[in-house]
């Protein structure tokens, strides 16, 4: 054993230093490759190899963990919250489950014009804003990557500052957002959204997270990022490429909306809704060209082998030079490869400056949607494109939109409104100069291009040109005989006598109806373009329509009355009220009806007003047929019948002293009432009164002042008024008569449209004279409740408190028992 001992133990010890050395080797050989494998080899360099096949490529590693990062907000932002209507109208547009998603690229790109819009203006007065190189180049970029399912559209515009992210980002008008989802409710067109200033956050129907990149000239860069969970993120931008000036906006598209990752896609949408955008707008396309690239050798050895065996027959001095050909010419092949370029999408001429007569409809309704930012299928109801020449040049085209504003009479004098866009010599100035158009016409939609007014023009500025007037007039005057052309080319408005010379066009067809619905939509307007507007007046007049006594449920004009005059007719007749159903039952129009004279229906309360400063037409006076000075012919018994109910009149006058009334007359308008309300000439009418005392600031003092003052006309065919008049003669005192004329009285004061100043008393008339007709006493009483039966049904009330109360304590005696037991 001892022999053994000893190599036992050298041997031992030489094991245990061989393995320390190994162990240091690979150590050493283990940090050598974690040094190498910080950068490993790409998946291409090693296909073939079946240890690594399995291998990733970093930059796909690197991309996905950005990816799966960037969907949830950087936890180094500053965090904000939405307000309450954004997000209410995020959870309407992200659960929306209407079909067209489209729109919201349309919306990208017309808030980038905008932005692009307000840089060019500012750098009229400050020309080193727009910067140098591509900061210069007010353009929009479009720009797509598939793998990463980002869409981003970029701008050069005058970009947002943090303050900027947030107010026009987090929070929004509640007026606009409350009237979309309004109108959303009731029509259910998402296509509307641009019109209330939110289209911003249409980028929801496509995307569940989204970036926007922006930089301002007076700030830093900044990301604002939201996945519309009712919060964003704002923070400055460290990581992201420069821009310089601008913003760009990253669209992460849902699975669903991966259309939108195909160019073709883009192109048509762009193509569909902002061909007519004032900047050019590129998409970073994909191209494929023919590129020379060199040939294979194994190719050139074949065709070399191919070349000698054709040319055997050959002289040597030629194999000679073609080997010489070759060397200097080496072969090449033609191969298809995929390129990126900036495409250019819209490269229309801007519409106005071309020759009207080159235009197409399509072209003018594209540009009209665009313009308007209305993409409905209706097309504009007429439009306008003209060239004004002499002391102020200009280009104009205006449109009738085929609806109006939900809002359009909201705050009519309060809002400095304009649906025009100004421009001068090309360049976008302004859409805030409601000094072009009048206020009556502030539903018109399009735009203006001076060459006389300076670039640096502002609103205090324009309005000291001479040359403001001379174009202002001549767009009232075009926007006026644009809305009258509409009623000439509709076969509906055309008299009796121009329909049996007409030849019925299919044309005319499509135009039939047009300008009773422009009236429906935007009758009012015309109505206050008479009231403000005195220079044009007339013209506007021609443009009136309404119902009449002879109309049949259709529209008509003042020329179309007028030429269905009677013979000796003078005056335009016309009333006014609150529905047509109404006034056709007015006592006012009995006679006028039996005489076949037509009279006006005015129902629209602005017809008050209207009436007031639109005295005549055509050497025509208008005469309200509830007023004083009406005029139906002489009666050679008028004078009779005055003589003869001169004692009535006088009697009841004196009688209705207390009742305001100036005075009472033989009436010519009436033929089955007794009697009727009217008032003076310059008065307010029964409906005007009732107008201004439902106003909410109304003073019933100054009110008084306007009243007209009443004159009670009764019918002295009528055989009320007749026995009246008998019974005043027979005895004028007798208390009988004076209640039923005062209850006569006022049952003309109610039917005639005025409201009764003691209603309670009139009902206490009206009680009176039923009791009469039922022979009950007029000292007859009320049968008075017999108290008695009041004290039985408060004692039930107190037996049925108690029962509960006994029930309960009956339950509770149970209770006990059962525990007991």
């Amino acid at each position: 054993m001892r022999k053994w001992t000893l190599p036992s133990a050298l041997l031992l010890l030489c094991l245990l230093f061989l393995f320390a050395d190994q162990g240091r080797n690979f150590q050493a050989n283990a940090e050598v490759d974690s040094d190498e494998l910080v950068d490993p080899p790409k998946v291409e360099d090693k296909i073939g190899a079946v240890p690594n096949g399995l291998s990733t490529d970093s930059d796909v590693a690197r991309r996905e963990a950005e990816s799966i990062s960037k969907r949830s907000l950087r936890s180094s932002a500053e965090k904000f919250e939405f307000q309450a209507e954004v997000s209410r109208l995020m959870d309407i547009i992200i659960n929306s489950l209407y079909s067209n998603k489209d729109i919201f690229l349309r919306e990208l790109i017309s808030n980038a014009s905008d932005a692009l819009d307000k840089i060019r203006f500012l750098s009229l007065t400050d020309k080193e804003i727009l910067g140098e190189g591509d900061n210069a180049k007010l353009e929009i970029q479009i720009k797509l990557d598939k793998e990463k399912k980002i869409l981003s559209v970029r701008d050069r515009g005058i970009g947002m500052t943090k303050e900027d992210l947030i107010k026009n980002l987090g929070t929004i008008a509640k007026s606009g957002t409350s009237a979309f989802v309004e109108k959303m409710q009731t029509s259910g067109d998402l296509n509307l959204i641009g019109q209330f200033g939110v289209g911003f956050y249409s980028v929801y129907l496509v995307a569940d997270y989204v970036e926007v990149i922006s930089k301002h000239n007076d700030d830093k860069q900044y990301v604002w990022e939201s996945k519309a969970d009712g919060a964003f993120a704002i923070s400055e931008d460290t990581w992201n490429e420069p821009l310089g000036r601008g913003t760009e906006i990253r669209l992460h598209l849902r699975d669903e909306a991966g259309e939108y990752l195909e160019e073709f896609k883009l192109k048509e949408l762009v193509k569909r809704y902002s061909e007519f955008i004032n900047f050019p707008i590129y998409l970073w396309a994909s191209k494929e060209v023919d590129v020379e690239v060199p040939a294979d050798e194994d190719e050139s050895s074949d065709e070399g082998e191919s070349s000698e065996s054709s040319s055997e027959e050959e002289s040597e001095e030629d194999d000679a030079e073609k080997s010489e050909d070759e060397e200097k010419k080496p072969k090449t092949k033609t191969v298809k490869e995929t390129t990126y370029e900036w495409e250019l999408l819209n490269d229309v001429k801007a519409i106005w400056l071309r020759n009207p007569k080159e235009v197409t409809d399509e072209e003018y309704n594209k540009f009209y949607q665009s313009l308007a930012k209305d993409f409905s299928d209706e097309k504009p109801l007429a439009w306008s494109h003209f060239n004004a020449e002499g002391d102020v040049e200009f280009k104009a085209v205006l449109f009738v939109p085929p609806k109006a504003p939900h809002d359009l009479y909201e705050s009519y004098y309060n809002a400095n409104k304009s649906n025009l866009k100004l421009y001068v010599r090309r360049v976008f100035i302004s859409d805030e100069f409601d000094e072009l158009l009048p206020k009556y016409l502030n539903f018109l939609k399009g735009l203006v291009d001076s060459d006389t007014l300076p670039l640096n023009v502002s609103r205090e500025m324009l309005q000291q040109y001479s040359s403001l007037k001379t174009i202002k007039k001549k767009l009232i005057r075009k926007a006026l005989d644009m809305i009258r052309r509409i009623a000439d080319e509709d076969p509906d408005e055309a008299t009796d006598k121009d329909k049996k010379g007409m030849m019925v066009l299919s044309d005319n067809d499509e135009k039939r109806g047009q300008y009773a619905k422009f009236w429906n939509e935007f009758g009012k307007s015309i109505k206050l373009g008479i009231i403000e507007d005195a220079t044009n007046r007339n013209r506007l007049a021609k443009l009136l329509r309404f119902e009449t006594t002879k109309s049949e449920g259709k529209l008509t004009s003042l020329d179309q009355y007028i030429s269905r005059m009677k013979s000796g007719q003078k005056d335009i007749f016309y009333i006014t009220g609150t529905s047509k159903e109404q006034l056709e039952k007015s006592p006012f129009l009995e006679r006028l009806k039996k005489k076949n004279y037509e009279v006006i229906f005015f129902t629209d309360p602005v017809d008050e007003y209207l009436m007031q400063y639109l005295m005549d037409y055509e050497d025509k006076k208008f005469q309200n047929v509830s007023k004083e000075g009406l005029k139906l012919g002489k009666d050679s018994k008028d004078k009779e019948l005055k003589e003869s109910f001169k004692d009535l009149t006088k009697w009841w006058k004196k009688a209705l002293s207390s009742e305001n009334v100036d005075d009472v007359k033989i009436s010519s308008r009436l033929d089955n009432t007794p009697c009727v309300v009217v008032t003076s000439k310059y008065g307010w009418s029964a409906n005007m009164e009732r107008i201004m005392q439902s106003q909410t600031l109304s003073d019933a003092k100054k009110q008084a002042y306007m009243r007209g003052k009443r004159v009670l006309e009764v019918n002295p065919r009528h055989p009320i008024i007749k026995e009246l008049r008998q019974r005043v003669i027979k005895n004028p005192e007798d208390e009988s008569v004076k209640q039923t004329a005062q209850l006569v009285y006022q049952t003309a004061l109610f039917q005639s449209g005025f409201l009764l100043d003691d209603p309670k008393d009139f009902a206490s008339r009206i009680y009176d004279s039923v009791k009469t007709s039922l022979d009950i006493s007029p000292e007859a009483a009320v049968e008075e409740e017999d108290d008695s039966e009041e004290v039985e049904s408060e004692s039930d009330v107190k037996e049925a408190a108690s029962t509960p109360t006994a029930e309960a304590d009956a339950g509770n005696d149970d209770a006990d028992a059962k525990d007991e037991l």
